[in-house]
């Protein structure tokens, strides 16, 4: 090979034919795989495949032009099987959003994997590793796959929903959006922005069902569904300012939605700016969650609580409830709910006379010995003698560790853990976010 030919672009203005020898020796290395550059028609023009005849194979070309296309097309590269029984796979090189040609893997044997998935994960690998180079030495349009790898994500999502629901179709497709609805606001609540994608894609499927071909009932449903979505945002911690914004810009750009083509894309591109907008304000985001955990726990008390209970009524993830109640409080779920259980004993052994079976029942204890066991820690008595204890407490007396200490500060200054269904504070302390809390040794 003489130098002119060494030094030349292979694609003009974008790769020389030195650049693309460093490349294919770091592809070589990270993947163990030969490295070729064709043009766009599937010709070779530099490098080599693993198998020298199938790169230059005119029989496999139509694959190899195929196979930068379905890259283009979808935003990665996508493993084809050309016509010698081989697998290959590209990314195309483009100049000003003109795709000029592509970067190749080809010729590489199909053999039986040592273990069930090895040869899967060994080829998702090295397709990876060339969809990297080629965005780190600028010779693809990294936005514009990605923009292709969403909307491929989004259109697969929608046909698994579709999929998921034709089994159902005999039913009220009204009722699946309604359905759907609860689970949807948790997940925006909660962040989870794979989760609520899925959800919303089974959505879409009820509102187009019920809506039909009528655009403007359609856009109705759509509106409806963002409106709660909002409140979901705004009670998980959203910016409500900025909130107010996307509601204004969403509203202006629905005006303009005149099929469902296009509606499917505003609703989607909606949910992943208030998730951004949840995920973006620090400013004390998950106070009203806490104090919705808060709540759930004192109303549920009685019965068997799990974390992951509460992180669901609180619009958490449970890992991500956990750390906030640790952050807040010093307290894990288990001690906080401990807490709570015994200062609910102390309120109902101080102002009831229920047998003390039905006050461990009543706070969540599965028998009274038990109950007796963890009061006498967390207190220094037995539930008996702290009753006993009220009566000598009203003439000046002792009466009990902690008998009249101050409300655990969890919640904040004056924010109190009310009963849904009376109205009125709960008995037991007030528990406060973002204030001092006690030392984990302190008796509840």
């Amino acid at each position: 090979m003489n130098r002119a030919i060494a030094d030349a672009d292979i694609f003009p203005g974008v790769l020389a034919a030195a650049q693309f020898d460093a490349l294919a020796v770091r592809h070589r290395c990270a993947t163990g795989l030969n490295l070729g550059a064709i043009d766009a028609n599937g010709t070779l023009l530099r490098g080599r495949g693993e198998r020298g005849a199938c790169v230059r194979d005119e029989a496999c070309r139509p694959f190899r032009a195929q196979a930068i296309a379905e890259a283009a097309c979808w935003g990665e590269p996508c493993v084809l099987c050309c016509a010698c029984n081989r697998a290959l796979w590209a990314v195309p090189v483009t100049q000003n959003q003109r795709v000029c040609g592509g970067l190749l893997v080809a010729g590489v044997a199909l053999h039986r994997p040592r273990r069930a998935g090895s040869l899967d994960r060994k080829i998702l690998r090295a397709c990876r590793v060339l969809l990297d180079l080629a965005t780190e030495h600028n010779l693809t349009n990294a936005a514009q796959l990605a923009e292709r790898r969403q909307f491929a994500h989004r259109e697969r999502e929608k046909a698994e929903a579709m999929h998921a629901l034709k089994g159902r179709l005999h039913d009220d497709i009204r009722s699946t959006y309604l359905h759907e609805e609860p689970a949807l606001l948790a997940a925006i609540r909660r962040g989870e922005r794979p989760e609520a994608r899925r959800i919303l894609n089974r959505v879409l499927v009820g509102i187009y069902a019920a809506g039909e071909s009528h655009t403007a009932l359609l856009k109705s449903l759509a509106l409806e569904l963002v409106v709660m979505m909002t409140r979901a945002a705004v009670q998980a911690g959203g910016n409500p300012e900025k909130i107010l914004g996307l509601n204004f810009q969403s509203l202006t750009a629905l005006a303009r939605v005149t099929d469902q083509e296009t509606l499917a894309p505003w609703l989607c591109d909606m949910l992943e700016q208030l998730i951004d907008a949840i995920q973006a304000n620090t400013r004390r985001p998950n106070s009203v969650q806490l104090v919705r955990a808060l709540e759930f726990m004192q109303e549920h008390l009685a019965d068997e609580l799990a974390r992951e209970d509460v992180a669901r009524a609180a619009g958490l993830s449970p890992s991500h409830f956990s750390h906030l109640m640790r952050a807040r409080t010093n307290w894990s779920f288990t001690e906080l709910l401990a807490h709570l259980r015994i200062d609910r004993a102390c309120h109902l052994l101080a102002h009831t006379e229920h047998p003390l079976a039905s006050i461990a029942q009543d706070c969540g204890f599965s028998d009274q010995s038990y109950f007796t066991r963890v009061f006498r820690k967390r207190t220094g008595q037995t539930p008996g003698d702290y009753r006993e204890g009220r009566g000598s407490a009203e003439h000046g007396r002792d009466a009990g560790p902690r008998r009249d200490a101050a409300p655990v500060n969890i919640l904040g200054p004056s924010t109190k853990v009310l009963n849904k269904s009376t109205g009125v504070q709960a008995p037991g302390r007030r528990f406060m976010l973002g204030s001092a809390v006690p030392n984990h040794h302190d008796h509840a």
